[in-house]
This record gives structure tokens, sequence and C-alpha cells, in this order.
């Protein structure tokens, strides 16, 4: 349990970071969000008690932040990512950094608990340089906190994601769908609610000190099946169109310079790559957690966007 517990989540106001932060204050932790924005944060206090959640002010960028941050916590949570960069340079100071600055100041601090939230695919190797940061980032928490326990998502899906939400308002207003390289690149989307949980599981239990978590939902899919039950749950019809790689490359470098870019070139190289737990691989069982299928989920937040005559009457 947690309780009396004091927590430094970094991100916890994003997607994922709103289900840890509420799993952690049902179990009676004391919570640090660390934020860029705490006045664009204060959703969060309604789910715990008077002075349980604390919004606390962060500029990544500072020197001791996380000293500062992390004083008198018991654990931390990192779950600051980005899929593309405002800034040359974004990838390397939060993704391949920040990971090694938040774990040598948790080991300074004597904190009992690291966990990091990382993504399938990192690889030091890799053509993206979202990939490479994300191993980077991995490779110095290690060196500065050796029993930090890692966990590596496929696409997350959830009411408030990216994924799903950002098809469907595409599915309203075009024709088509792109399927880039053929929709062939396959995923294992897994449900915000089993992530969070992930991270409960990993900052209690002896045997995940230490240790890396691949987190895949029950099914893989291919990116065209994805599609397809989109228009499935949504009632609409659109037509499924095959981009290849080199002209969806010539559309990413248009794109990216986008406040909000749909595609990039980095995240072009994502594509070229199926997103799923490797066989063997450590996953939501090995932490007690049985899978949610997105079936179970995704018809119910996908409703706003379904055809007219299939939304539920507003009573």
């Amino acid at each position: 349990m947690m309780r009396s517990k004091v927590v430094t989540v970094f991100g916890g106001s994003g997607f994922i970071g709103r289900y840890v932060v509420k799993r952690l204050a049902e179990q009676g932790a004391v919570i640090r969000v660390a934020t860029r924005r705490p006045d664009c944060a204060v959703f969060l206090k309604p789910m715990g008690a008077v002075g349980q959640i604390v919004l606390e002010p962060w500029n990544p960028s500072l020197a001791g932040e996380a000293d500062r941050l992390l004083a008198g916590a018991n654990a931390a949570v990192n779950l600051i990512g980005i899929l593309f960069e405002r800034r040359s340079g974004d990838f390397d100071r939060l993704q391949a950094r920040l990971p090694g600055e938040i774990g040598a100041a948790a080991a300074r601090h004597g904190l009992e608990r690291v966990v990091h939230i990382s993504a399938i695919g990192a690889d030091p190797n890799s053509a993206s340089a979202y990939a490479r940061s994300k191993a980077a980032g991995e490779a110095a928490l290690r060196a500065s906190f050796p029993q930090a326990t890692i966990l590596r998502p496929s696409i997350v899906f959830g009411p408030e994601d990216s994924f799903f939400n950002r098809f469907a308002r595409l599915m309203q207003f075009s024709p088509v769908l792109p399927l880039i390289g053929g929709g062939r690149t396959r995923f294992q989307p897994v449900y915000v609610g089993d992530v969070a949980d992930a991270v409960m599981a990993a900052l209690t239990r002896p045997d995940a000190l230490g240790r890396t978590y691949e987190l895949g939902g029950p099914a893989v899919y291919s990116f065209k099946e994805l599609m397809s039950y989109l228009l499935r749950v949504t009632g609409r019809r659109r037509l499924l169109v095959n981009l290849p790689f080199g002209l969806a490359r010539l559309q990413a470098s248009i794109l990216q310079h986008l406040p909000e870019p749909p595609l990039t070139p980095d995240q072009l190289e994502l594509l070229k790559h199926d997103n799923v737990v490797m066989p063997g691989a450590p996953g939501l069982a090995e932490l007690g957690i049985q899978p949610t299928p997105l079936e179970v989920v995704v018809p119910q937040y996908l409703r706003a966007y379904a055809r007219p005559d299939l939304r539920p009457p507003v009573v």
C-alpha cells in the first residue's frame, strides 16, 4: 500500500498521469505533481483529499529541479514523453537525459522506487530519433538508479488518447483514411487503466525492482484492422487508401512544420516496424494484471464520432 508515502509524479497532468494520480490518491499517497503549468492541472485536485495532491511548478531546464521535487519523497514516477520535437534537441533533453537526472536525484535522496514509462521499440540503433532517445533514457536511468522499474507500453488507448480520437476526428471531414505502407504495421494496444495499474504494481511489488516490462493488450492488430474497426464502431464509410512510404515521407516533411503535426518523418520511421510485445518479455501478466480488450472500452468514447442516427439519445 502507498498510504502516507510521498510520490513525485513527473508529467502527472498528462494522459497516463491523471490515471496514475487517481490510483495513488485512492491508496492514500501524498502526491507531488511536477508540471510546467500548474494552472492547467487543477482538475487533478478533486481526485484526493484536501492537501493530498500538490501541484508543483517545474522547469526541466533549471538545474536542481529534480532534487527539489524529490527531497523527502519515497518514490518517483516519470511519465514525461513527447512524440515530436517543438524545439531541436527536445528528444535529447526530455527523453534521453531527464530520466538519468531523475534517477541520480532519487539515489541522492534515498528513494525506495523509481518507475519510468518508456516505449516498445526503444532502440539505440533505431533510425528514429524518438526510439534512440527512449533507449538512451533507459540506459541513463539504469546507470543512476539500477533498481528502477521500466515499463514499455505499445500504443495506449483510453478516452483522452491521441490515437483513436485523432483518426476519428480525421474521419469526420475526410472521405479517406490513409494506410501508411499499406497499413501492415502491427500494434498491441494497451488500455491506459492497465498501464496505470502497472505503475502501481511497479511501486509496490518486490519482484519488480530493476526489471523491464513490455505492456500490450490481449490482441495484436494491423493498422488497417484498427482503421476498419474504427469505421465499424462509428458506423462510417470511408475509403481506406494505401499510402506508400515514399509518398508518406513527402507529406510528413511538409506536415512536420505544423504546431501539432499529425505525422513527422521520424514517426514514419517508427511505422516501419511492428509495435508489439517481444516473445517471452515480462508484461502485464507478470505484474498480476489482466489486460483489457479495446472492444470493451473504445466504443464508449467513440460514440461522439458516430453517425448521428447511431448516437445514444440525450436523456
